[in-house]
C-alpha cells in the first residue's frame, strides 16, 4: 500500500515535468523550427562513438535536423565501383538512422554534387571512376597543391551536360536516401569555380548562370518525383561583387542569377562564418526557405540566431515562416571533431569565445537553450 501511494503521489510531478518539457519544446520550435548540425561521416571504427554523440549530446540539446556528409563513403549496390575508402554498411547507417528516430531527428545525407569533386591534390571517387565527367580535363592536377595557382584549380566540377551522368548519379542518391529513410536529401553545389570551362564540347560559351540552374532542376525534378526535398548551399546564388562578399562566401563567375531559374522550394543553407552577413533575408525575398550555418566563431553564431529571432519576429507572415533556424556546421573529420568536443576543457568550463567548431555549437545551442 505504502508504494502504491509513493506512486500515486509522484504521478503529478511527473505529469508537471511533461507538461513543461513539451511546452518548451513547442516554443522553441516556433522560434526556430529547424535547430540542426552538420558533420562528416565517420568512419566504420568511429561509427558507435558517433552514434552516441547524437544521443547524449545532439538529442539533449534539442538539435531535430543532422546533415551527414557521406559523399561516396557508402558501400552502393547500384554501384560499387564508387564506393570509396572507410565506407559505411548498410547496417552502419541503420544505427544513425534508429539513434535519429529515437530522438525525433531528421536525418539528410549529402553527395557534393557539380562542385568539390576534387580536394588539393586528389580527384573524387566519380571523377577517378569516371574522368569522362570532368568539366576540365585539360588540366591536371599538381603534385603539390597550393592556391592561388595559376589554373584557378580549386575544386573539379563534373560536366553538368554530359549524357551518361545523371543515371549514375540518380542511382546512389536514391539508394543512399532509401538507406537513411531520408524525405530529403543536401546536393552540396557550393563552391564551384569551374562551369561553362570554354574548352568543354558540351558546355563551352553557355550561360553559366542557366548552367547551375539546370543541374539544381534536373537533380530537384528526380528527387520530387522521388517525393523527396532538396539542399543545398546558398554561395553560388549570391554576387559576389555587388554585395562585397568575395569569391567563396558568393559568386564571381555569375552564377548568382540562378537564384531566379530554380524551384523555390529548394531549401538553402546561408554560411557565412565571420560576420553575420543577414542574406537570409535575400532568400526570404526571392521566396526560399532558409537555414543560416555558422561555423566555428561563437561571437557570429549568437548574432545570426537573434537576427533570426528579429526576423520572424517582426515580419510578415509569409516572410518570417521561410526564414527556419540555424545549423552548425563542422568542416572536419568526424573523429577530430568528437576528440576535441570531449578533450578541450578550457572551452568546455569557460563558455568564452574560443573560435573552434565545437565550441561554437556549445555556445549556440547554450543561447537557444535559454530562450
Amino acid at each position: 500500500m505504502k508504494k502504491r501511494l509513493c506512486r500515486l503521489s509522484i504521478a503529478p510531478a511527473c505529469l508537471l515535468f511533461l507538461t513543461l518539457s513539451l511546452t518548451a519544446q513547442s516554443k522553441l520550435d516556433s522560434l526556430l523550427p529547424v535547430r540542426g548540425f552538420c558533420i562528416d561521416a565517420p568512419r566504420p571504427e568511429g561509427l558507435d562513438s558517433f552514434v552516441q554523440f547524437i544521443d547524449k549530446e545532439l538529442a539533449p540539446r534539442r538539435v531535430n535536423t543532422l546533415i551527414v556528409q557521406i559523399d561516396y563513403r557508402y558501400q552502393f549496390k547500384s554501384h560499387p565501383e564508387l564506393t570509396d575508402s572507410f565506407a559505411l554498411s548498410k547496417g552502419d547507417v541503420r544505427k544513425i538512422v534508429s539513434v535519429c528516430k529515437k530522438n525525433h531527428i531528421r536525418v539528410i545525407p549529402e553527395i557534393n554534387l557539380l562542385g568539390h569533386q576534387s580536394w588539393a591534390n586528389r580527384t573524387g571517387k566519380l571523377l577517378r571512376v569516371y574522368p569522362q565527367f570532368d568539366e576540365t580535363p585539360e588540366i591536371k592536377m599538381p603534385e603539390k597543391y597550393s592556391w592561388p595557382n595559376p589554373e584557378n584549380l580549386y575544386c573539379r566540377s563534373y560536366c553538368p551536360l554530359h549524357p551518361d551522368l545523371h543515371p549514375i548519379l540518380f542511382a546512389v542518391i536514391d539508394e543512399l536516401c532509401d538507406a537513411f529513410e531520408s524525405d530529403a536529401f543536401h546536393a552540396g553545389m557550393d563552391e564551384v569555380f569551374y562551369i561553362g570551362d570554354d574548352h568543354c564540347p558540351r558546355c563551352g560559351g553557355r550561360d553559366k548562370a542557366e548552367l547551375f540552374a539546370g543541374e539544381v532542376r534536373t537533380i530537384h525534378d528526380h528527387l520530387l518525383q522521388k517525393g523527396r526535398e532538396m539542399w543545398i548551399w546558398g554561395d553560388r546564388l549570391l554576387d559576389g561583387k555587388t554585395t562585397g562578399l568575395g569569391e567563396w562566401e558568393a559568386s564571381f563567375n555569375n552564377t548568382y542569377r540562378a537564384i531566379d531559374m530554380i524551384p523555390k522550394d529548394v531549401v538553402i543553407c546561408d554560411w557565412h562564418y565571420d560576420r553575420a552577413d543577414k542574406t537570409a533575408i535575400y532568400f526570404a525575398m526571392k521566396g526560399f526557405r532558409v537555414v543560416t550555418c555558422p561555423w566555428k566563431q561563437p561571437e557570429t553564431a549568437v548574432t545570426q540566431i537573434n537576427d533570426i529571432l528579429s526576423f520572424r519576429r517582426e515580419s510578415t507572415p509569409e516572410m518570417s515562416e521561410r526564414v527556419l533556424g540555424i545549423m552548425e556546421t563542422t568542416w572536419m573529420r568526424t573523429s577530430f571533431f568528437l576528440n576535441n568536443y570531449y578533450t578541450d576543457q578550457q572551452s568546455a568550463k569557460s563558455g568564452g569565445n574560443e573560435n573552434t567548431p565545437w565550441n561554437c555549437f556549445r555556445v549556440m545551442y547554450a543561447a537557444m537553450d535559454k530562450l
